[in-house]
């Protein structure tokens, strides 16, 4: 039930780093500048923080083997569409729809984790869903350049396409929305009216809001980090795309351990939410400082070394899902993850375009093959920019909410 559209998941989250790969592709088939391929990028965050929201109401609604096998088709078809663009507005359009389509994945996975398992692991399966998704993303790294040198960008979205909507059938086919459900039905649900006015009451609610704000600054960080570190490999190191998106890969690698890891030392161990996010939080400021510090004089293999460490630590962000649960009514699992969700897209989707025009505002002019080469001064800024994030995150980290892994809602309710 959970693996089929944690499967869509890890596709939506191939689509959020893919743009980093052919990023020098699109400059030099559309004659296009980094500021363009920050807002194609953004442009999978807009529509995906747009439709968060109403995804969580539509899950709690109607049920996730409907709507995470209409998210996927939905999402297969804006990538067929991407690899068939004749021109940069086609290919914006394809991407809003990938992002339209990717928007459900995440909260259906985590609907189905807290329908069909007890509540004292959805801490750490929400961090098994998001080490899937991890997967994805490295999947979008050094694969894809793989894939890209032997299909040619469209080839490669092409394939992935095909790959999406054959995942999509299968989740309409095999998923059911709770346990003895007869034909995948939706549950007995409370209905979309009262879902909404349930969703209501999640954004009134102000504990909400701190785990919402640190996974806006942290995902916002990470995201730039995904889009931007094999152009400034390239650029400044001097690598291949094959071999820029193979050191790429360092800070992604680690979280496939530490973020389950995380999940289960909170649920399991520590039984405690705010201290290990609090902990981790800033040592990812720490290491966030000295990579802009060292950029372009640390040599590779302490960058890489450096990626790794970062990754280890980036395992915080899975914590604010189950946080932003434990402080919601129970019953409204999906939309209060939603809310949360929501904070990472909305942060990528504000930061990607302008931090595209912080590289442009420090370019000096120089070309390569029709694509813009960036200064390290320019990829100093713009990843100072991120470091200012992650700080932010680890400010806000220390007005979330305790739950110690349970839900907490009626408690500071009654009082």
């Amino acid at each position: 039930m959970w693996s089929v559209p944690a499967l869509l998941f890890l596709i939506a989250f191939f689509h959020r780093a893919a743009p980093g790969i052919i990023a020098k592709d699109l400059m030099q088939e559309f004659g296009v500048t980094g500021v363009i391929v920050g807002l194609l990028a953004a442009t999978y965050f807009y529509a995906y923080a747009a439709l968060m929201i109403p995804s969580g109401l539509l899950v709690d609604a109607f049920g996730v083997r409907r709507v995470v096998a209409a998210g996927g088709a939905v999402m297969g078809l804006g990538t067929m569409a991407m690899g068939l663009a004749p021109a940069p507005r086609a290919l914006f359009a394809g991407r809003f729809a990938v992002g339209l389509g990717a928007a459900v994945t995440f909260v259906g996975a985590l609907k189905i984790a807290a329908t069909w398992f007890p509540p004292t692991r959805f801490g750490f399966l929400s961090a098994v869903t998001a080490t899937v998704g991890i997967a994805g993303a490295l999947v979008a790294t050094a694969p894809l350049a793989a894939l890209v040198a032997v299909a040619g960008w469209r080839g490669a979205l092409a394939v992935v396409g095909t790959v999406t909507l054959a995942a999509s059938a299968l989740c309409f086919a095999v998923v059911r929305d709770r346990p003895g459900a007869p034909g995948g039905g939706a549950p007995p649900a409370p209905g979309l009216r009262a879902v909404l006015a349930g969703g209501a009451a999640v954004l009134r609610n102000r504990h909400t809001w701190p785990p919402f704000l640190a996974f806006f600054c942290l995902y916002s960080a990470f995201g730039n980090l995904s889009l931007w570190v094999v152009p400034c490999l390239r650029d400044v190191y001097g690598l291949s795309a094959e071999r820029a998106a193979f050191y790429a890969a360092a800070p992604t690698l680690p979280l496939l351990v530490s973020a389950p890891l995380t999940g289960f030392l909170s649920d399991r161990v520590l039984r405690r939410r705010k201290l290990p996010f609090v902990a981790l939080a800033w040592a990812s400021v720490a290491l966030w400082t000295i990579f802009v510090a060292t950029l372009g004089r640390l040599p590779l293999g302490g960058l890489g070394a450096l990626f790794l460490a970062m990754g280890a630590v980036g395992g915080a962000f899975v914590l604010t899902w189950p946080i932003g649960r434990e402080v919601n009514p129970p019953h409204l699992a999906g939309i209060a993850v939603a809310v949360v969700n929501l904070g990472g897209f909305l942060g990528a989707a504000l930061t990607q375009g302008p931090i595209g025009a912080v590289l442009d505002a420090r370019w000096a002019g120089a070309l390569s093959g029709g694509s813009r080469v960036y200064p390290v001064e320019a990829y100093a800024s713009a990843f100072a920019a991120c470091a200012a994030l992650a700080l932010a995150a680890a400010l806000v980290s220390f007005t979330l909410r305790e739950t110690r892994g349970r839900n907490v809602y009626h408690e500071f309710r009654g009082r």
